[in-house]
């Protein structure tokens, strides 16, 4: 389920210290994604020249994408299928006993 996680997409936090919270998927690496507002942690910058101050910068630092889920407009994780429809595979989750489409995927060579 996690390969289908990408830049762009709203995931929520399933474990961990910020569990519960959503947001935008900002970069992924291959087996880490730093979320918008998720995992913030203080990182102390030096001075680096007369007219700059040193200063305490909050950054979003990476998680695991086994912690992360993709989730619907109302912040609950789902569980995403893929179907080829019409020759184009789109990623799709059951809300309740209708299908709605998550988002295309992009075909690969």
């Amino acid at each position: 389920m996690s390969k289908w996680i990408k830049k762009g997409d709203k995931v929520v936090v399933t474990s961990g210290n910020s569990k519960g919270l959503s947001g935008k998927v900002l970069t992924r690496k291959v087996d880490k994604v730093v979320v918008q507002g998720v995992n913030i942690r203080k990182k102390h910058v030096k001075r680096r020249s007369q007219e700059q101050t040193s200063e305490i910068v909050q950054m979003e630092m990476p998680i695991h994408i086994s912690n992360v889920s993709l989730c619907d407009s109302s912040d609950r994780p789902v569980k995403v299928k893929v179907r080829l429809n019409q020759g184009i595979k789109e990623l799709f989750y059951l809300d309740g006993d209708k299908d709605v489409v998550f988002r295309q995927v992009k075909k690969s060579k």
